[in-house]
């Protein structure tokens, strides 16, 4: 159940910068630059690219099920920590994530900051979010109609950990109370709207404040 208030969210422990002052920290030579987080967007794509390059030609390099295994376990536990941790605070200004209170329940939290995102991060991001499930989805039914069990279970964990992302934030982007199904139709005509707007217009030149908007906890 969503709550509507937020005021009692406890703050990470490992906030170096609290979250929504990114801007503050941005260098100011970066602000005409096509992508002002160049290395963030590289590795919001490479980890996961990499886990299912490595997963559709794995047999050309080795024949032993273990190491493509553990290989592409690892790029999906990196691509999941940077995408939940690094790339989705920095490129959409949204965050989601899970704290205990002092009564043992678990709480989760769904954050989204009203700040300036850069048109083509933010493209990059839902693409690469949206996609990359997708191509799991194909695995998985390869692998269920080739009887390939051990390769099935491999591509489960694949999708779960993307679903996750997935998942927490279209959480982040709709409002934590906000019923999934419509969530999802909300944002694929969201997208849709957008990409047109940006043929037919220019984005408009005054940024919008950079206060932080919590969107609900869990």
């Amino acid at each position: 159940m969503a709550s509507a208030t937020v005021r009692n969210v406890p703050l990470l422990d490992d906030d170096t910068i609290p979250f929504g002052e990114e801007d503050e920290m941005r260098d100011p030579s970066q602000a005409g630059q096509k992508y002002t987080h160049p290395y963030v967007t590289f590795f919001h794509l490479f980890f996961r690219g990499a886990a299912i390059v490595i997963y559709m030609f794995c047999g050309w390099f080795s024949e032993s099920f273990i190491t493509s295994f553990v290989f592409v376990v690892l790029f999906l536990s990196a691509d999941f920590w940077t995408v939940k941790n690094i790339s989705g605070r920095l490129l959409v200004g949204l965050r989601w994530w899970n704290y205990v209170d002092d009564d043992g329940k678990s709480h989760w939290v769904f954050e989204s900051k009203n700040s300036r995102v850069n048109k083509h991060e933010q493209r990059v991001f839902w693409l690469g979010l949206i996609l990359c499930p997708v191509f799991w989805g194909l695995f998985f039914l390869m692998a269920l109609f080739g009887l390939k069990f051990k390769w099935l279970l491999l591509v489960m964990i694949a999708i779960a950990l993307n679903a996750a992302n997935l998942y927490g934030y279209i959480k982040c982007n709709y409002g934590a109370s906000k019923d999934l199904n419509s969530a999802a139709t909300d944002f694929v005509r969201t997208q849709l709207f957008k990409n047109a707007m940006d043929i037919m217009t220019k984005p408009s030149g005054a940024p919008p404040p950079t206060n932080v908007r919590p969107t609900g906890v869990v």
